[in-house]
């Protein structure tokens, strides 16, 4: 007699909502402030990292370091030591990173064309 259940095994199903799960960790890590711009820069195109810096204005050394890390750990950006003097290291998106940049690059035109709106409801609500 087969026991198993029709569907996979529960501890294999990802769920965003459960708070042990794998996804959601990954879901905040990408949703973070910094790691989204990091995304959305390199779905531009490979950057060496002082030129990502410059791109994502604002962020420090320590921190986009930080997240290119937490980036390349989770399988969504690739780090390429080239062979120069003095050495340069680029970093580039891997195919799971571009899908993830793309979702992310719709929502950020998104709210870029949405800013006008964003203001209006602020001052409609600011005035309550």
């Amino acid at each position: 007699m087969d026991d198993a259940p029709d569907g996979p095994a529960q501890d294999l199903v990802a769920d965003v909502f459960a708070r042990d799960c794998a996804s959601r960790a990954v879901f905040e890590s990408v949703t973070a402030k910094w790691a989204s711009l990091v995304l959305l820069a390199l779905g531009e195109g490979a950057f060496r990292f002082n030129a990502l810096r410059r791109k994502v204005d604002g962020v420090s050394e320590k921190m986009l370091a930080q997240t290119l890390q937490a980036l390349e750990r989770d399988g969504m950006v690739t780090r390429e030591v080239l062979t120069a003097i003095p050495p340069r290291v680029e970093y580039e998106l891997t195919p799971l990173g571009a899908a993830i940049a793309g979702r992310l690059r719709d929502l950020a035109d998104l709210l870029e064309a949405s800013v006008s709106d964003v203001a209006a409801a602020r001052q409609e609500h600011a005035g309550r």
